[in-house]
């Protein structure tokens, strides 16, 4: 069997006055093209194939892919037999690609060129959890006296927090400082006129409800200052995936309507890049105004949505009829 697939193959081949199989020189003009065997190439000219047997010789050109027209001499390997036989066994001695200009490209060419395009999306969800950072600030001549004051305040402002925002809840200290008061005057050494004492803590707690009740009870505790608020989602894997899928979609969408404008398709998505996420935290202001002991209203707080934004840049290789 093998004998008659030999000879079946090569029929079309050059013979020697001998009745030897040679070599014949050729010049193939026509595209690269990839064989069903891994790693094979072949050049198509028309109904013809040609196997190129030292394609490896070739393959770090820039110009070397799928669908580039070439130009190639070398000489037909008469004697050469593959495993799937796809086109005529060819080894190239020279190639060099084939510049197409606008009166050698025949009615109705395609050409596949490569575009970048970007798709943004942004998603809405609702936080479930609040973050808050409360202060005691005190003061006194002596350090010690800045410092106790401080002490017994905050201990209460912590017990104040941890009865109002409930079992759950993060309670833990985020910084302290006991610093001097300095009066500065001209042509004198600065002098110290007392001391402050601060003593923060971060309150973290998944049921906004209470984010009012917490301000109220620190500061009938003896808080006298809030950072701010900040509204986060600590399970925000779905709404990041949405996003994320959105702006995929959005970037495939744009790389289709450019191929439609050229006339052609999009042929294959080559590569796909996420730019980054953004995670904007609505944000509730207070201050030491905002700390009375006496308040006899509850402090407002409107939670809002958060708005998760996701950005995808991707290259699509479109066929595009010239």
């Amino acid at each position: 069997m093998k004998r008659i697939l030999i000879i079946a193959c090569t029929i079309a081949v050059v013979l020697s006055s001998a009745g030897v199989l040679v070599a014949k020189e050729i010049t193939v003009r026509g595209r690269l093209q990839k064989t069903v065997e891994p790693g094979g190439w072949v050049i198509a000219a028309g109904k013809s194939k040609y196997l190129i047997l030292n394609a490896r010789n070739f393959q770090k050109e820039t110009w070397f892919k799928e669908s580039a027209e070439v130009e190639a001499i070398g000489d037909t390997k008469p004697d050469v037999v593959t495993t799937y036989m796809e086109g005529t066994p060819f080894e190239v001695r020279t190639m060099h690609p084939v510049e197409q200009t606008g009166a050698s490209v025949d009615a109705g060419a395609t050409r596949v060129t490569r575009v970048m395009v970007a798709g943004d999306s942004i998603v809405q969800a609702q936080p479930d959890t609040a973050i808050l950072t409360i202060s005691v600030v005190t003061q006194g001549k002596r350090a010690i006296d800045a410092q106790q004051e401080n002490a017994s305040k905050s201990d209460a402002v912590v017990r104040a927090a941890k009865t109002a925002a409930g079992t759950g809840a993060e309670i833990k200290t985020s910084g302290y400082s006991l610093q001097p008061q300095r009066v500065y005057r001209e042509n004198q050494p600065p002098t110290i006129t007392g001391y402050e004492a601060r003593n923060s803590v971060t309150v973290t707690i998944s049921d906004l409800t209470k984010v009012g009740g917490v301000i109220d009870a620190t500061a009938q505790a003896g808080a006298n200052d809030v950072a701010g608020i900040s509204f986060t989602l600590r399970q925000d894997r779905a709404a990041r995936d949405q996003a994320l899928k959105e702006a995929t979609r959005e970037a495939v969408s744009k790389a289709q309507v450019i191929a439609q404008a050229l006339g052609g398709r999009v042929v294959r998505i080559v590569e796909v890049q996420e730019e980054g996420l953004e995670r904007p935290r609505p944000m509730y202001e207070a201050n030491a105004g905002l700390m009375r002991a006496s308040a006899q209203v509850a402090t407002p707080v409107e939670v809002g949505s958060l708005e998760i934004t996701s950005r995808v840049q991707l290259i699509a290789e479109v066929e595009a009829n010239l």
